[in-house]
């Protein structure tokens, strides 16, 4: 196994090529969860596994509660299956909380203050239902808790990783919270060890060919855990390696590289670079400078053949979206055709009409 065919996997696997789930739904369960601090572009990172999908149905299934947009895992925001949310935030809150403990007594939020701002946000929630942030936030001053200095977003974190809200309904483009007991009752737990081997199954058989150390960073479990979980599913998975890393895959769903060339347009933050500790399977060390930036932004990306090859940016108009490339060397005229019906199937996704606007490093049309 090379690098490309790392690659190669993982575009099947993550179901960006040849996707094979008929329903977001059976896409978010197979996928995991799906890091979301983009509210708007992640509706994209299952539109483009799911063709056919628009942006109005991923939409749907968020205000339906169908999926769920919360805090777990690493301490951002994903997007999980609601049968999922109860054990996966079991499993992975306390690794989360652990990991801010000492931001939390800087900022003052004890037990007390936490218990107080349930019990405000129990109650705000069963009257209105979903609510804003900012009202949240006011019902809080209101009680004589201070939300500024980064508090609010503290609350709201461990709000939602103790299980109280989750979102709720978009109001405009206004997001909610709403009471996740209400959207999502919990069901029977799973035993820590049952949850640990099926995060792990889950990964690998979504996110592999992919290391232990691409295991630990995606879940946020401290290594010892990680390894455990490893270890309970190596019946279902094979190993390769690759110069000095292990990588661990579903062998099951092997797929024949394709004779045909690729090329997709990759939300903000998708599974596909983010979900691994080391990215050099899609990113060269110069692509991951441009695509990556110091802070830990990640870029809307143009993958070819499972290498990034470039950036992309939308703009939204009333009825069309302007749809900018950045290409790290100057494109074929075959990656350049490929790119127009990437295009194509974004505007399809947003329901509105592609307009293509090129920079330098474009070859002229």
């Amino acid at each position: 196994m090379q690098l490309s065919d790392v690659a190669h996997y993982r575009l099947h696997n993550q179901q960006i090529a040849q996707p094979t789930h008929t329903t977001i739904n059976e896409l978010v369960r197979w996928m995991g969860a799906m890091q979301a601090q983009d509210a708007h572009m992640v509706k994209w990172a299952i539109g483009v596994r799911s063709p056919g999908m628009t942006e109005s149905q991923v939409a749907a299934a968020l205000d339906a509660g169908e999926l769920i947009r919360t805090h777990l895992l690493r301490p951002t925001w994903h997007i999980v299956a609601a049968e999922d949310i109860h054990w996966l935030l079991a499993l992975s809150a306390p690794h989360v909380k652990a990991s801010i403990r000492s931001r939390l007594k800087e900022l003052e939020i004890t037990t007390d203050v936490l218990t107080t701002c349930y019990t405000i946000l129990e109650k705000a929630l069963s009257k209105q239902v979903h609510l804003t942030r900012p009202e949240l936030m006011l019902e809080f001053q209101q009680a004589g808790i201070p939300t500024d200095n980064n508090r609010s977003s503290h609350l709201m974190l461990l709000a939602e990783l103790d299980g109280i809200v989750c979102n709720g309904m978009t109001r405009g483009s206004q997001l909610t919270y709403t009471l996740l007991q209400e959207r999502v009752p919990r069901p029977q737990p799973l035993q820590r060890e049952e949850a640990l081997a099926k995060l792990a199954r889950t990964y690998f058989s979504s996110h592999g060919p992919a290391t232990l150390s691409d295991f630990v960073w995606w879940s946020g479990l401290p290594i010892t855990d990680a390894r455990r979980a490893l270890m309970a599913i190596q019946s279902d998975v094979v190993s390769e390696n690759v110069g000095p890393q292990t990588y661990w895959f579903d062998a099951s769903r092997y797929v024949l590289p394709s004779i045909d060339d690729s090329l997709y347009l990759l939300p903000a933050f998708d599974e596909y670079t983010i979900s691994y500790k080391d990215r050099s399977a899609a990113l060269s060390a110069d692509a991951h400078q441009m695509a990556i930036s110091a802070n830990g932004i990640f870029s809307p990306i143009i993958v070819y053949n499972g290498a990034v090859i470039g950036l992309w940016k939308r703009t939204l108009k009333k009825d069309k979206v302007i749809l900018e490339p950045s290409f790290f060397e100057k494109p074929t005229s075959s990656i350049l055709n490929l790119f127009e019906k990437a295009c194509v199937d974004f505007g399809r996704f947003l329901i509105r009409k592609p307009e293509l606007a090129y920079e330098q490093n474009s070859p002229e049309v």
